[in-house]
C-alpha cells in the first residue's frame, strides 16, 4: 500500500509542479526550487543544482512545490519582495502570463488524468459492450435496485439526460448514479425513468450488480473451504450459481441473505458447470454459511460481440470518463456542503488513499486509481482557497478585471489564512483515517 501511494503521489505531484515550472520558464521567470515532497526546516533527502534551479526530494511526503522568484507562496519568503521587482520575477510579468503559470499545474493534471484513463481502456480493458447491442437484443436485466426505481427486464435504455448511450458500462457510471433521467423504450413506447440523486449510496452499499446488467446474474465460485458444506456437496471452483432454491439472483447479496436464513438446514443451488446444468443440495452450517467465496457478474451472452478499444475511441471515452470523474467530485463536495453527506464519510487522507490502492500490486487498478486522483488533485487545486492554485487565480482575475493589484501584505496574509485552512483539512483527514482504522 505504501509503495503504491508514494509512487502514485510522486507521479501526480511531479507532473503538477512540472506544469508550473515549464510555464514559468516559458515566460522567462526564474524558478529557484523544484521539489518533490517538502524539505520542511531545510531537511532534504536529495538535491542538486542545475542552472539557476535547485532540484530535490524532501522528507515530508505531503506534496511538492516549485519556488518561483517574486511570488508569495507557501514558503512565505517575503525578503525578496522588499526589493525592486526584477524582469525575471513572477510579480514583474503581466497578469495574463501569471494566470497561465498558475493554471498550468492543474492543466497538467487534467492532461495526465485523460491520458491515464485512455491508456487504461486501451491496455487493460481492451474492449467494451456497445449499448446498441443490448438494445437490439433482449434489453437490460433489471436487478433489485433497478426494479425499485421502475426499470424492468427487457427495457432498452437509449439515453442519459437526453444524450445517447454508447457503452453499456456508462449506465453504471456516476453520470447515472448521482441522479439522471433515463430514456427507456418499453413495449414500443418511450418513457422516462428518474434516478434519484442519492442513488449512488444504495449502489455503493449493495454493489454494482444490484442495479442493472446485460444478463441474468450468477455467482462464480472462487475458493471452496475444505471440509465445509459446499465441499462435501461437491461444489467446485469455477462453478456458476444461477439460482438459489429455484429463485434467480437479483443482487450481490442474495446468496448471503438467503443462506444465512437457513442455518442448520439445506439449500439447493442451480449450478452451471461447463455446459451442464446441475442441481446441488448443500447443508448450511450453524453460522449460516456453506464455505465458499465468489464473484458476482451477469452471464455472458454469446449473441453480444464486444468491440475493441482503438486509440481514437479510447481517447474519446477516456476524456469523457476523466471529465465525469471531475464532475462527480464537484457534486460530492457540494453534497458535503449541503449536509447530504458527512465529511467524515467522504474525505480520505493518506492512509485512506493507501487503503484504496490495496495491498496487492495490480497495475490496472494502480493506474485507474492514479488517474482518478489526478482529476481529484486538479479539482482540489482549483478551489478558491488562498495557498492553492485556485486562490491565486481568483486574485489574478480580480487584478485583471478591476485593474487593481493586491498589495504584498494582503497576499501574504491571505497565504497564511489559506495555509491554516489546508493544515486544518490535513489534520482532519489524517485523524479521520486513524479513527476509521481503529473502528475497523
Amino acid at each position: 500500500m505504501a509503495a503504491q501511494l508514494i509512487l502514485g503521489l510522486s507521479i501526480l505531484v511531479t507532473l503538477h509542479e512540472l506544469g508550473h515550472f515549464l510555464a514559468a520558464r516559458a515566460f522567462g521567470i526564474k524558478v529557484e526550487k523544484f521539489y518533490l515532497f517538502f524539505d520542511a526546516w531545510g531537511v532534504k533527502l536529495f538535491s542538486f543544482k542545475k542552472g539557476e534551479t535547485e532540484y530535490g526530494i524532501g522528507w515530508l511526503p505531503l506534496g511538492g512545490y516549485v519556488k518561483i522568484a517574486g511570488m508569495i507562496d507557501e514558503s512565505l519568503d517575503t525578503d525578496q519582495m522588499a526589493s525592486e521587482a526584477q524582469p525575471w520575477e513572477f510579480r514583474a510579468k503581466p497578469a495574463w502570463q501569471r494566470l497561465i503559470v498558475m493554471i498550468a499545474g492543474v492543466t497538467m493534471n487534467v492532461i495526465l488524468g485523460i491520458a491515464i484513463f485512455s491508456f487504461n481502456l486501451l491496455q487493460f480493458k481492451g474492449e467494451y459492450l456497445p449499448n446498441d447491442q443490448v438494445n437490439q437484443g433482449q434489453g437490460i436485466y433489471s436487478y433489485k435496485l433497478g426494479q425499485e426505481i421502475g426499470l424492468q427486464n427487457g427495457d432498452k435504455i437509449i439515453a442519459i439526460n437526453g444524450e445517447k448511450v454508447e457503452r453499456f458500462d456508462d449506465l453504471l457510471s456516476s453520470r447515472v448514479l448521482f441522479g439522471a433521467t433515463l430514456s427507456v423504450e418499453r413495449n414500443n413506447s418511450t418513457l422516462e425513468v428518474e434516478v434519484p440523486d442519492n442513488f449512488y449510496r444504495k449502489v455503493g452499499t449493495a454493489g454494482r450488480w444490484s442495479f442493472i446488467g446485460y444478463g441474468p446474474l450468477h455467482y462464480e465460485v472462487g475458493t471452496v473451504s475444505p471440509g465445509d458444506p459446499a465441499d462435501k456437496a461437491g461444489i467446485k471452483t469455477g462453478d456458476k450459481i444461477t439460482a438459489i432454491n429455484g429463485e434467480g439472483i437479483t443482487n450481490n447479496d442474495d446468496l448471503v441473505s438467503k443462506v444465512s436464513a437457513l442455518k442448520n438446514k439445506t439449500v439447493t443451488l442451480s449450478i452451471l458447470r461447463g455446459q451442464t446444468m446441475l442441481q446441488v443440495t448443500s447443508a448450511v452450517s450453524a453460522k449460516g454459511t456453506i464455505g465458499i467465496s465468489y464473484d458476482v457478474a451477469p452471464a455472458k451472452n454469446p449473441a453480444y460481440t464486444l468491440q475493441p478499444y482503438t486509440l481514437a475511441n479510447a481517447l474519446s471515452f477516456g476524456t469523457g470518463d476523466a471529465v465525469e470523474a471531475l464532475v462527480s467530485n464537484a457534486k460530492g463536495l457540494g453534497k458535503i456542503f449541503t449536509g447530504e453527506e458527512k465529511a467524515s464519510d467522504s474525505v480520505q487522507g493518506p492512509i485512506g488513499i493507501a487503503t484504496i490502492y490495496g495491498g496487492v500490486w495490480d497495475w490496472a487498478r494502480f493506474w485507474a486509481i492514479t488517474g482518478l486522483l489526478s482529476m481529484v488533485l486538479a479539482f482540489m487545486n482549483m478551489l478558491p482557497i488562498p495557498a492553492l492554485d485556485g486562490g491565486h487565480v481568483i486574485f489574478l482575475l480580480i487584478e485583471s478585471v478591476f485593474r487593481v493589484k493586491l498589495s504584498d501584505k494582503v497576499m501574504e496574509r491571505a497565504q497564511v489564512v489559506g495555509m491554516v485552512i489546508l493544515m486544518a483539512l490535513l489534520i482532519f483527514a489524517l485523524g479521520n483515517d486513524v479513527w476509521k482504522h481503529i473502528l475497523n
